[in-house]
């Protein structure tokens, strides 16, 4: 089917499920999908429900829509994504972002659990993404372009917002917190880096890494959405006595960073709705 009829379709079944019609989305990552608890919530739509969605598999992507408000700004949330990992094209892990942008949505907030690189880091640090390195084996733009969704070569000089950046980092002045910022890097997964990985991903720039964020990122910018971006560091990796990774820990970890997330992504939302 032509993607441009499913986006409709897709659309047009929300706006049935949902009065709400919101210029702010959000894209809630692994072990962050809480927040939605601060969300006034009004309609709560499974994946599985709605057209031509795909359904997360990951632990702690509970995988459902959510509309309501936030400080009485109407918003869509992503409680749980999807991965190139799990098996999808990246055509299927961006078409939430294909329909945000039908649906009217103009700002775009995304986060994610990720691996620190930066040695200043700790685990439960949140660093505000001012630009990404894309790993990734596969583009969402490969393929012919459909000039209705957006231009051929779109610029990625400002991928990340750079006034929502600065914001953000006067939100966390405000509000008594530090914040770091830097390059995510993105990487297909599902496995954890290796410290040699590590230490490259060092070299070439990085701050973080993670498996996710990047596809949505790009085909945001190529509907002409903005973009603000979150990576909450999870375990740091640089260290060669390193102990064991795991999913779970991730999710553990990215709970000290809860409270300021949510305090931060409310007035984001506050300052774009």
């Amino acid at each position: 089917m032509d993607i441009l009829k499913k986006i409709s379709e897709s659309c047009d079944y929300l706006k049935s499920r949902s009065e709400i019609r919101p210029k702010v989305a959000i894209v809630l990552g692994t072990g962050l999908g809480n927040f939605a608890e601060k969300i006034a919530v009004s309609d709560t739509i499974p994946y599985s429900e709605i057209p031509h969605f795909k359904v997360s598999t990951v632990q702690g992507h509970s995988g459902c829509l959510i509309f309501g408000h936030i400080d009485g700004v109407p918003v869509m949330a992503m409680k749980g994504r999807l991965h190139y990992y799990e098996g999808y094209t990246m055509q299927e892990i961006t078409f939430p972002i294909r329909v945000m942008k039908a649906m009217g949505i103009e700002t775009v907030m995304v986060s994610n659990a990720a691996g620190g690189l930066n040695p200043e880091y700790v685990p439960g640090d949140i660093m505000i993404i001012k630009d990404h390195i894309n790993l990734f084996p596969e583009h969402p733009l490969h393929g012919p372009n459909i000039e209705e969704l957006g231009t051929r070569f779109p610029d990625m000089s400002n991928a990340y917002d750079k006034a929502l950046v600065k914001r953000a980092l006067e939100v966390g002045e405000e509000k008594g917190f530090g914040l770091k910022c830097g390059v995510y890097v993105g990487t297909q997964g599902p496995t954890f880096e290796t410290l040699a990985e590590y230490r490259y991903f060092r070299i070439i720039g990085g701050d973080t890494v993670g498996m996710s964020t990047v596809p949505e990122v790009i085909v945001a910018n190529h509907a002409g959405m903005a973009v603000f971006g979150v990576s909450v560091v999870s375990n740091v990796g640089l260290d060669a006595n390193l102990s064991n990774v795991t999913h779970e820990e991730v999710q553990q970890n990215t709970i000290l960073a809860q409270d300021k997330l949510s305090l931060l992504f409310t007035e984001m939302v506050k300052c774009c709705g």
